[in-house]
């Protein structure tokens, strides 16, 4: 099928970054202003699924901008991985839109302009990346992602806010402006291109096996917002960002912008008979597990349900590097529609911690006692994204969880099916006494006209547990996107 040349790819990124511009613009004017995000999350949302019907009968959308050096392009390609990472990130902004006007007014929160404008970027830059034809443009926008979420991280100003964002800026700046502008070079001088490749653009190059393995972990640890460890910290320090940050951009945009890089390295710059022949999958198979069973030991330890739902995040991430370098098809597809799955349970989470914060001003699991009494919508969206995370079904985390212990049979190897087996039985024994705790702990002396829903809270997290729902028993969409990248 021949590619279909259309500006829609640009105009999906366009209309986020217009929409930073208006938030500027109506600095002055509040009311008008938050009306902006919530408007441009809907039409980037149906620019991005306008495409889908293409994509599922197997064609991509291209739109080639200009040539930066001969076999490097500034362009855009819409293919079935980059549209599973654009349909979340798309949709999801409608969402946490809504959510983060409820969050800051109700916080009275400063800067609300800049938190508006770089939130806007942000979304723009996680699209472009979905949609980059090669490696060049999606560094391009992987950049663009790391400086601009940087403010979000720093947003309270204060000294926690500036360690945090300092951490943050190390590792995500420092990774990429070493080891993963290594890659890039060694990589355009061994196939004088950066184009992505069905097959593999590195399949068949004459180069020694030692230097495509060196070349394979720049790309790993380079990509530091896949989260592998030990690239993780930074995550876990960024927690000191508002809640609507953490939601969208640390369990959306900025950590599915990672390991939708590594997506990208394994299946269409290396391939996955390079990746297998020089032995890179078994190596990363072994790491991904290590971070899934250590950061989820890491989050039973952890108080602060942020922090928890964070090192829940680093091990969630490394389902997905597992899925793809399993190399077999049916974990592939796991490990793909893990990237939706994670998404709509772990914002809801996130959703959900943010919400009990404005309602009481509590952090820790351990003063949420009797919470979900007064908090009922809240801890019951809550419940519904854990189980997600957990891998019950009907659930989301149950159909990508599925797939992935399938995958793990058909590749032989039993000890990956024993991982996800255990980190799921983490997963529960730490996820499940936080709803415990909420309806069944002992509630503190508080007046219960103190501690209520919030509405404009309430409705996005309540929407975004459905989803989990939803997508748990009607897969099919992703399904066929993810079945269309590992053909």
């Amino acid at each position: 099928m021949d590619p279909v040349i259309s500006i829609r790819p640009l105009l999906a990124v366009a209309v986020a970054g217009l929409a930073a511009l208006a938030v500027l613009l109506l600095n002055n004017r509040e009311k008008l202003r938050d009306v902006v995000s919530p408007l441009a999350a809907i039409v980037m949302f149906v620019i991005v699924v306008s495409m889908a019907p293409t994509v599922l009968a197997g064609g991509t959308v291209d739109l080639r901008l200009f040539e930066i050096l001969p076999g490097i392009d500034f362009a855009f390609r819409v293919d079935a991985l980059g549209m599973v990472f654009a349909t979340v990130s798309s949709l999801l902004w409608i969402v946490a839109a809504i959510y983060s006007i409820g969050y800051m007014r109700h916080l009275n929160e400063h800067a609300q302009t800049r938190f508006f404008a770089c939130f806007a970027t942000s979304l723009a830059a996680a699209v472009g990346g979905a949609f980059s034809a090669n490696l060049f443009t999606l560094v391009i926008f992987y950049e663009v992602l790391s400086l601009v979420t940087y403010p979000l991280v720093y947003h309270h100003e204060d000294e926690e806010g500036w360690r945090g964002s300092r951490k943050y800026l190390v590792y995500l700046i420092g990774a990429s402006k070493s080891v993963l502008l290594a890659a890039l070079a060694l990589t355009y001088h061994i196939a004088g291109s950066l184009d992505f490749v069905a097959g593999g653009l590195l399949a068949g190059a004459e180069a020694s096996p030692a230097l495509l393995t060196v070349v394979y972990f720049c790309y790993l640890f380079g990509f530091a917002k896949a989260a592998v460890m030990p690239m993780h910290a930074w995550l876990p320090a960024a927690m000191v960002a508002p809640t609507p940050v953490s939601a969208l951009l640390h369990a959306v945009a900025v950590v599915k912008m990672g390991v939708f890089c590594v997506l990208r390295v394994v299946f269409h710059i290396f391939g996955t008979g390079l990746v297998g022949g020089l032995g890179l999958g078994i190596a990363t198979a072994y790491l991904a597990s290590f971070t899934i069973l250590m950061a989820s030991v890491y989050a039973l330890t952890r108080d602060d349900l942020k922090a928890r739902l964070a090192y829940s995040t680093v091990s969630q991430l490394s389902y997905i590097v597992l899925g793809a370098v399993l190399l077999s098809p049916v974990a592939m597809v796991g490990g793909i529609i893990h990237i939706a799955a994670h998404a709509f349970s772990k914002i809801t989470l996130f959703f959900c911690a943010g919400s009990i914060y404005c309602a009481s001003g509590k952090r820790n699991i351990s003063d949420m006692g009797g919470i979900g009494r007064k908090l009922p919508w809240t801890m019951g969206a809550f419940f519904v994204g854990s189980l997600s995370m957990i891998g019950v079904p009907p659930t989301a985390g149950f159909v990508s969880k599925w797939f992935l212990a399938l995958g793990s049979v058909e590749a032989g190897d039993i000890a990956f099916l024993i991982v996800l087996l255990v980190s799921s039985v983490l997963n529960a024994a730490y996820f499940l006494p936080v709803s415990y705790t909420a309806f069944f702990g002992t509630a503190a002396q508080e007046s219960p006209a103190t501690v209520r829903e919030i509405p404009m809270m309430t409705v996005p997290l309540v929407a975004t547990a459905i989803l989990s729902v939803l997508m748990g028993i009607f897969p099919d969409y992703f399904l066929a996107l993810a079945q269309g990248v590992v053909r």
